[in-house]
């Protein structure tokens, strides 16, 4: 037996909408809306995901970061294979309801990213030049945590 759908409002008007204190998020036409992780005592981007109406209400419900994945087309609970959970602090939705950021405390090691590292944003793109099939990434610094393959198996994430 399967869960209803959690109802959210629906926003009547764009002053409501940016103004009121309804929360009426506007799902995408996949029913889904942009989450952004940051770390809760830093503000560090830890990583971007999504939410379906059942992440965001769990979400919410529980303190501890759901997502909806795109690539499995399922549910899924921020640590409950590799044990870097999310505990959320604080969510915040931006002025017109379609995207949020969650205040998260990291655990585990700390890593976020399924790749092991602390933030999903681990490279940088080069400035001062136009895009190029030649046009080269740089690393951060931020070195895996922990070995993937050991936690997830064949699976990348």
């Amino acid at each position: 037996m399967t869960e209803p759908t959690p109802a959210f409002a629906t926003a009547t008007d764009a002053h409501e909408l940016e103004e009121g204190t309804v929360l009426a998020p506007r799902f995408d036409a996949n029913g889904l809306i942009t989450c952004v992780a940051v770390d809760a005592a830093t503000n560090e981007i830890l990583m971007l995901a999504h939410m379906n109406a059942e992440a965001l209400s769990l979400t919410m419900a529980t303190g501890e970061a759901h997502y909806y994945s795109r690539s499995r087309k399922a549910l899924w609970k921020k640590g409950e294979t590799s044990g870097h959970t999310q505990k959320v602090s604080e969510i915040r939705i931006d002025c017109d309801q379609d995207a949020v950021i969650i205040k998260v405390t990291m655990g585990g090691t700390g890593a976020a990213c399924h790749t092991g590292r602390r933030s999903c944003f681990y490279r940088t793109i080069p400035l001062g030049a136009p895009a190029s099939a030649d046009t080269k990434l740089a690393f951060t610094g931020d070195e895996p945590r922990f070995d993937p393959k050991a936690v997830y198996g064949k699976h990348e994430h």
